[in-house]
């Protein structure tokens, strides 16, 4: 007898092994090994054919002289700000759709459609929104006799017209994310929250927000990596114009390492490592944030 339970133990503690195995072994392949081999590629002057040749940090001395970087980290620091809009947005939206009201199936369908479409289609219906001869936004301008405003040929203004499109399907994710967390919520802490008369922000802030954490920390980490990784939208919009000034990282890294500029995959990795510190940074820094607000409770 306390054999066979010995085994139905052995079975059900190497069960989760044998089914989490195939994804750690494609994450680890995919997504570790290529990490360390940018780090390593980082300190080559190579063209992705010929022979390597060890520079050791000359990659990085390079960039710091290189104001086309500075271009394109200036303009990631403003997504990564900008970007956080989608948070607070995807909350409102999430709670608004928490309810039930006549027609709320077609408000939420309307509202997740955003998520569903590629970065690709979004660009490209933002592209034509933005045109100064036809497109809506000067259009409706027009009606009050301003405009035509070329959003993307404006080096002002082309980087907020992009991540004004990007907010689209961000707000959208962030949205779901939030709906199922409000799924989760205790009905009981509800109750007790209106028994003791807390109402409205008192009882979003004290009693709906702390029970949303989990979903909060998924829409931060995902809405950071969708800002650093912008490179979809600024190839379809723009391609880093005019005169690169809505150039970001990773579009500038795929400048250096695969197009015209000679193939660089030495600097272009030096580039991807500097993207990544960043995004690791950006997110042990709120890690840390979280662990203290949670040992301050």
């Amino acid at each position: 007898m306390s054999a066979s339970r010995a085994s139905r133990f052995n079975q059900r503690s190497l069960a989760p092994v044998l089914f989490l195995a195939p994804a750690i072994l494609f994450f680890m392949f995919y997504v570790i090994f290529p990490i360390f081999q940018s780090m390593q590629i980082s300190l080559y002057d190579w063209d992705g054919l010929g022979d390597k040749t060890f520079v050791g940090i000359d990659n990085y001395v390079e960039l710091m002289d290189d104001e086309a970087f500075y271009t394109s980290l200036k303009n990631n620091v403003i997504w990564l700000v900008l970007y956080m809009l989608a948070i607070p947005a995807g909350l409102f939206i999430a709670l608004f759709l928490n309810q039930t009201v006549f027609g709320m199936r077609l408000y939420k369908s309307l509202f997740f459609f955003p998520f569903v479409i590629s970065q690709v289609v979004v660009g490209l219906v933002f592209t034509w929104f933005y045109d100064p001869s036809y497109g809506l936004l000067n259009v409706i301008l027009g009606w009050f006799s301003l405009g035509p405003v070329t959003i993307l040929g404006d080096e002002t203004w082309v980087t907020y017209g992009i991540i004004f499109a990007g907010l689209w399907p961000q707000t959208a994710y962030c949205m779901i994310l939030y709906i199922t967390g409000l799924n989760a919520v205790d009905p009981e802490q509800i109750e007790a929250g209106r028994l003791d008369n807390a109402k409205g922000w008192n009882m979003l802030w004290y009693i709906i927000l702390p029970q949303l954490k989990p979903a909060t920390f998924i829409a931060i980490v995902v809405t950071v990596i969708g800002a650093l990784r912008s490179f979809d939208l600024v190839s379809i919009m723009t391609a880093g114009g005019p005169w690169g000034s809505s150039r970001v990282l990773a579009y500038y890294m795929y400048e250096k390492a695969f197009s015209e500029y000679g193939f660089r995959m030495g600097y272009g990795a030096a580039i991807a490592v500097v993207l990544f510190l960043i995004m690791m940074i950006y997110i042990t820094v709120f890690l840390v944030k979280m662990y203290r607000d949670e040992k301050g409770h």
